[in-house]
């Protein structure tokens, strides 16, 4: 359920849905950056509570990159189930519908709203486009296949049936109805909304980029984009890992960094097919060989770049500034990490929706993450590679009274023991992430 600033409504929407969550359904919330109490009403309410960039699309994705289920079910927050919703989607998948969706109801005071609504239901069924308000479900595998939802800010429905339609054939339409919010026609008017949305579609169906439509739609801008850059060394032994070299050797450790750096790379890739971020750049370290890395850049679609400056904070701060200057904001990150996944990075970029910096401190005192909205010097005079990182970095940013936002506490991997806590998160032991 993607959800923005829906502090008034969110409550009864999950608490409709306990019936489903007894019945072992799992019911994840992600937020849009809701700027009152959304997220605290869902979360005694829900399975799992993220947060990720604004649009629904990307909200969406993200959410299916967590849930465990093998069918995905997308639901609006002013969207009401019918009672028999968990019989209906098991019924048509066990029939091998491979996705699907609710007829619609829409409820409020115009009365055109019946009308409306049929006339969804019957354009739906002839054309296998199915709505948001309409409930669309789909196997966990036909989702991954297609990559998820397109990360447009508007039309993502329409884009992704049509993914669907070409991939998984027509949709199950079931009758039970879903009972959407009418307050789009009621507050704009029926006849209005109809033709602003018609012509959004037809504009959208002439190839009119999503990115326009939305200002169109919601009446503002789509946001900026968001590059992930992400810092590797080419995987020589001897040159990577060297703490941990010291009780596995050179070369178990550089095979050690390469597995790390390469669930690095799958978990930017899953990324920006979700939409958190825009853009992904490999960041190889000054004056080395970049040939693997290279054609690990290639491989994923990713920009190779060479960094560039005297220390860490420096070569850092070049290449966010780098991103800046072409209009994006950026976030930087390593490779020895086993807390990243797609939410983590989701959780940062929305930060930099509202904040000018956002960080992910190490439990060893430095961070294993940095973002910027706008060009803050973070970065000098910090004693990089020392237990003060952070707490440094929190007095720069206390004395240039930037807004910043700090996500959960993870841990990398530089010593025999971190190897040991990797290897047991991975059977499932403990967790790879400390929450704050």
């Amino acid at each position: 359920m993607p959800v923005l600033d829906e502090a008034r409504d969110v409550a009864e929407a999950l608490d409709a849905l306990a019936p489903l969550r007894r019945a072992g359904a799992e019911v994840i919330v992600v937020d849009g950056g809701s700027r009152d109490a959304t997220r605290e009403i869902a979360a005694p309410r829900a399975d799992r509570v993220l947060v990720a960039p604004r649009g629904r699309a990307v909200q969406m994705n993200v959410g299916a990159t967590v849930a465990s289920g093998e069918t995905l079910l997308f639901l609006h927050a002013d969207c009401r189930l019918p009672a028999d919703a968990a019989t209906v989607i098991g019924s048509a998948r066990a029939r091998g519908a491979r996705w699907g969706r609710f007829d619609v109801s829409l409820a409020g005071r115009s009365p055109m709203l019946p009308v409306i609504a049929s006339m969804m239901n019957v354009r739906s069924r002839l054309t296998g486009i199915a709505t948001g308000d309409q409930a669309m479900f789909v196997s966990r595998e036909v989702f991954a296949s297609l990559g998820g939802f397109p990360a447009l800010p508007l039309m993502e429905d329409v884009a992704m049936s049509a993914a669907l339609l070409a991939a998984a054939g027509r949709p199950a339409c079931r009758r039970s109805r879903v009972i959407a919010s009418g307050r789009r026609w009621d507050e704009h008017g029926a006849w209005r909304t109809i033709a602003t949305m018609w012509a959004l579609r037809f504009a959208y169906w002439r190839g009119a980029d999503a990115r326009h439509l939305v200002v169109r739609y919601y009446g503002r801008r789509a946001d900026p984009p968001v590059t992930l850059q992400i810092f590797a060394k080419p995987p020589r032994p001897g040159r990577v890992k060297t703490r941990l070299a010291k009780s596995i050797g050179d070369d178990a450790a550089a095979a050690l960094y390469v597995e790390l750096l390469v669930r690095t790379l799958a978990t930017a890739r899953d990324a920006e097919r979700a939409g958190v971020v825009d853009d992904v750049e490999l960041w190889v370290a000054p004056g080395d060989d970049a040939g693997v890395l290279r054609e690990l850049a290639t491989t994923h679609g990713f920009t190779l770049r060479e960094q560039a400056g005297e220390d860490l904070g420096s070569r850092m701060r070049t290449a966010l500034r780098d991103a800046l200057s072409r209009g994006s904001r950026a976030i930087v990150i390593g490779t020895d990490v086993p807390g990243y996944d797609v939410a983590y990075l989701a959780a940062a970029a929305a930060a930099l929706q509202r904040h000018d910096v956002v960080v992910g401190p190490a439990e060893d005192g430095g961070y294993v993450l940095i973002g910027l909205a706008r060009d803050v010097d973070v970065f000098s005079g910090v004693s990089w590679s020392t237990e003060r990182v952070m707490r440094e970095t929190r007095a720069i940013l206390q004395a240039s009274h930037a807004s910043w936002q700090e996500l959960a506490t993870l841990w990398d991997v530089d010593t025999h023991a971190d190897l040991e806590r990797w290897q047991s998160a991975s059977r499932g032991d403990a967790p790879a992430r400390v929450a704050r």
